[in-house]
């Protein structure tokens, strides 16, 4: 069964560059819209639902990093933020802020076209069976709460397998400390970054003896974890 092109709306203010992006698109299979003023942005999403927004940090009515932190507050719709401010701030804000990634001005419509399907590819739920996940040799059981590697048990406490359900469950997305604290403790208690950064430790050294040579889980400078999508072993540790 053939599954409905994705929509990708395009919320850039400058004519030429919203049109090339679109034409690049639709020649990729996507479909498109494109908004040039942020104020119309939110009122669209919540009525449309795209499956990923491009954009663009500088606008008419209301700026993109806005724009993405109040999307956030209802929708999970992947954001890949266009910008010409190259200041790291701005990157690493707009990360912060929920966006799945960043584009920097100039850029080559390939370029962004091969983002949104890696993006796209991130975000789409990882097919498993109903009793258990799997990615990147991590199985995970949620009814008897058990979790391996490669089919070597792995000792977790109850948060370290919280944590490593959240990483499994978008492979390669990119998680900031206070999405991994609102993940990890649902009771709204007061917990620290050094916290997070003590339970990803831990669970890296539990991981590490069961596969040598391949850092499951990246640290990214200045926002946060994800989990390395890595290929099958061919051969069993």
């Amino acid at each position: 069964m053939n599954l409905p092109p994705k929509n990708i709306l395009i919320v850039e203010d400058e004519p030429g560059l919203a049109e090339l992006l679109r034409d690049y698109l639709l020649a990729s299979g996507y479909q498109v819209e494109m908004i040039d003023n942020g104020l119309e942005v939110e009122p669209w999403v919540r009525q449309h639902s795209p499956d990923l927004i491009l954009l663009d940090i500088m606008l008419p009515g209301k700026d993109g990093m806005e724009i993405c932190r109040d999307i956030r507050a209802f929708s999970s719709v992947p954001v890949i933020m266009t910008t010409a401010r190259v200041e790291e701030i701005d990157r690493l804000l707009g990360l912060e802020l929920g966006a799945d990634d960043y584009i920097c001005k100039p850029y080559s419509p390939r370029e962004v076209v091969a983002r949104v399907k890696t993006v796209l590819r991130r975000v789409t739920p990882v097919q498993v069976d109903a009793e258990s996940q799997s990615v990147s040799g991590i199985q995970l059981d949620e009814d008897r709460f058990l979790a391996s590697l490669n089919g070597n048990s792995l000792e977790l406490t109850p948060v370290e397998f919280r944590l490593l359900k959240t990483f499994a469950s978008q492979p390669g997305r990119v998680f900031s400390r206070s999405q991994l604290i609102d993940q990890l403790y649902t009771d709204g208690r007061v917990v620290s970054d050094r916290t997070v950064d003590t339970h990803v430790k831990n669970l890296r050294k539990k991981i590490a003896p069961l596969q040598p040579g391949d850092d499951l889980i990246h640290s990214v400078y200045g926002v946060g974890y994800k989990l390395e999508v890595l290929e099958p072993s061919s051969t069993p540790l």
